[in-house]
């Protein structure tokens, strides 16, 4: 299984917390995916998973879940895919 990126994006948001996104999409799957970050110093992140725009098969993106939250590499790439959007604000 291996993702592609469509689009992301981070910013920091009125409370200075990083508020990021990636839209990805999956080999064969039906449905794209959006994965959401948050965290307020840049080290720990949370992260919500759900579909970009229409719903897909509910297998597939529990196998997502299930993949980002035991690989590294792909919770990195999609992290890291936001993060290089990011620009300091002065």
């Amino acid at each position: 299984m291996n993702f592609k990126i469509l689009q992301s994006e981070m910013r920091k948001d009125e409370d200075r917390a990083y508020v990021g996104k990636t839209i990805f999409q999956v080999d064969s799957h039906k449905a794209n995916y959006e994965i959401t970050f948050f965290s307020k110093n840049s080290r720990d992140w949370d992260y919500s998973l759900h579909y970009a725009k229409e719903s897909g098969v509910e297998e597939e993106l529990l196998a997502v879940d299930e993949r980002i939250e035991q690989d590294d590499e792909w919770f990195d790439g999609l992290l890291d895919a936001a993060w290089n959007t990011y620009s300091v604000e002065e």
